[in-house]
């Protein structure tokens, strides 16, 4: 979740072909226009070949437009820097990396989500931690959840 919002993204991260997609959808055709490079920006920081070897299925809902793009983007990052720490998988066939582990086999990978937490860090914080601040409920005796109602004394 981003800010104090109600917008919430879940990110579910395979290993695949790099598709990227929110509700179903290409993350190319998300909407606003003018807020797409938002949801593209863990894709432009980390680089592409990064996401290549992966799917991302993003689910999305609650919220207005901006509380979503923002969810979606740290959904996104948060879930390569998952992938990348638990399930980092070697391709000596491919020859992606230079390994002495059989291909295809499970190795974590501390030093990879390092330096991408690093990188996205170092851009932008809201990337990876969410802004815990909630809307406080309204009480009684007053118009919201702190203004009171003027005191009269005639």
């Amino acid at each position: 979740m981003y800010g104090q919002k109600t917008s919430v993204a879940v990110a579910y991260c395979k290993r695949g072909k790099g598709l990227i997609k929110v509700n179903g959808q290409p993350i190319e055709h998300v909407q606003p226009e003018g807020l797409r490079d938002k949801v593209l920006e863990p894709i432009y920081l980390l680089g592409y070949p990064r996401f290549s070897g992966v799917d991302i299925r993003i689910r999305v809902r609650g919220g207005g437009h901006t509380a979503q793009i923002y969810a979606i983007r740290q959904a996104l990052s948060k879930s390569i820097v998952a992938f990348n720490q638990k399930c980092k998988y070697t391709y000596i066939s491919l020859g992606l990396e230079e390994t002495k582990h059989k291909p295809g086999r499970l190795d974590v990978d501390e030093a990879t989500k390092k330096e991408i937490k690093d990188i996205l860090m170092s851009y932008d914080r809201s990337l990876l931690v969410a802004d815990p601040r909630r809307c406080e409920p309204k009480k009684f005796g007053g118009r919201s959840a702190r203004a009171r109602f003027q005191k009269s004394y005639r």
